[in-house]
């Protein structure tokens, strides 16, 4: 997807894969400083152990508690800070890394383009309490939900994260089980799906999929999990976790480059890669 992005802006740079052990995240992140690296994109467990370990966080990341992408900026002759993208030849060697955060709003895009759905005011399922659904969670109660439902297998865990929604957002109506009623939408964050094996994340007992208006599973491999399956065959509007990847990744791009990604063109590498087509 990068890559292609990349190819699209006609720059020459290359987007590669490091495995890197968390307790070697500072020391890869201070490595790609000293090697000048346009910026780094961040994926769990390394995604919360970053906010402490970037010179700056911009705002996105504050809000979320997450940092998904970092930028390097160098210092110019005058004093100012411009990524190192900008500079023609040799950039100082007086670097520093800025954390940003791109799931939450690629979220919310993908929510948005995929299965038409405007958060504010809506009434939303959310299954799971880890680092992906602490990120929607909190976006969820930005852009003003009504009410939102944290299921958890740890139900300590979905108290955590509602506790957390109380006190920063007291105005979305918040509980750790499932509702009665129709909802309007129904998110899967956990990892179940992922298998052919897997039950479905939720306990159709509690909430049967007729009463969800929409389904989106993080999930995209599988194009289509078992949850999908059984959301279309109630009625639902469904999606995969496909859009979420594009925006959030589209972001971070443009964050780097400092231009408008080339969206279509990463779609299109995105869908050939994990799908074949």
């Amino acid at each position: 997807m990068q890559n292609a992005g990349i190819a699209a802006l006609g720059l020459d740079w290359r987007y590669l894969a490091f495995d890197v052990h968390p307790e070697h995240l500072r020391a890869a992140i201070s490595g790609a400083k000293a090697m000048k690296f346009v910026g780094l994109n961040l994926t769990l467990p390394h995604k919360l152990f970053a906010v402490a370990m970037v010179d700056v966080i911009d705002s996105s990341a504050k809000e979320w508690g997450a940092v998904n992408t970092i930028r390097f900026e160098a210092r110019t002759q005058s004093g100012d800070w411009l990524p190192v993208s900008e500079f023609e030849g040799e950039s100082s060697d007086i670097i520093r890394s800025v954390g940003f955060n791109t799931d939450a709003d690629g979220l919310g895009l993908a929510l948005s383009e995929d299965i038409g759905l405007h958060l504010a005011g809506a009434k939303v399922v959310l299954l799971g309490a880890g680092g992906a659904a602490r990120s929607a969670a909190l976006k969820f109660a930005a852009e003003g939900v009504a009410e939102l439902f944290i299921v958890n297998r740890t139900a300590s865990k979905a108290g955590e994260l509602v506790r957390e929604i109380q006190q920063r957002f007291p105005a979305v109506k918040t509980g750790t089980d499932y509702p009665t009623g129709p909802v309007d939408l129904l998110l899967n964050a956990t990892s179940l799906g992922l298998n052919p094996d897997d039950p479905l994340p939720l306990d159709e007992k509690r909430l049967p999929l007729k009463n969800a208006r929409a389904v989106y599973d993080m999930t995209y491999r599988p194009a289509e999990s078992a949850l999908l399956r059984a959301a279309k065959a109630a009625g639902c509007r469904a999606a995969n976790g496909l859009g979420m990847l594009l925006h959030q990744g589209a972001m971070a791009l443009e964050i780097w480059s400092g231009r408008p990604a080339p969206t279509e063109a990463m779609r299109q590498a995105l869908k050939k890669d994990i799908y074949g087509v």
